[in-house]
């Protein structure tokens, strides 16, 4: 996968985390951060404990559920952290 494929996949992904979770804005940049590294995380927990092939293939409908899940794990791990309640 591309670094466009990966940049706009964390967009949607971790756009989509940062409306759900209700999170401090963390801006464009940091949001593609997030989604991205929600995409790498979902991905490697997709294929570790879902036996998933490759769940992050480029700009699909399953690209962006995998780095939407993983980014709300980041951003409950960033929560729990910092010591806030969920």
């Amino acid at each position: 996968m591309g670094i466009l494929s990966w940049i706009i996949v964390g967009l949607i992904g971790g756009w989509l985390a940062n409306q759900f979770i209700r999170s401090p804005r963390y801006g464009i940049l940091g949001i593609i951060i997030l989604g991205i590294i929600g995409g790498i995380l979902g991905g490697f927990l997709a294929s570790t404990v879902l036996k998933l092939h490759n769940p992050v293939t480029g700009i699909n409908p399953a690209s962006i559920i995998t780095a939407f899940f993983g980014s709300i794990l980041v951003l409950l791990l960033i929560r729990f952290a910092n010591g806030r309640r969920i």
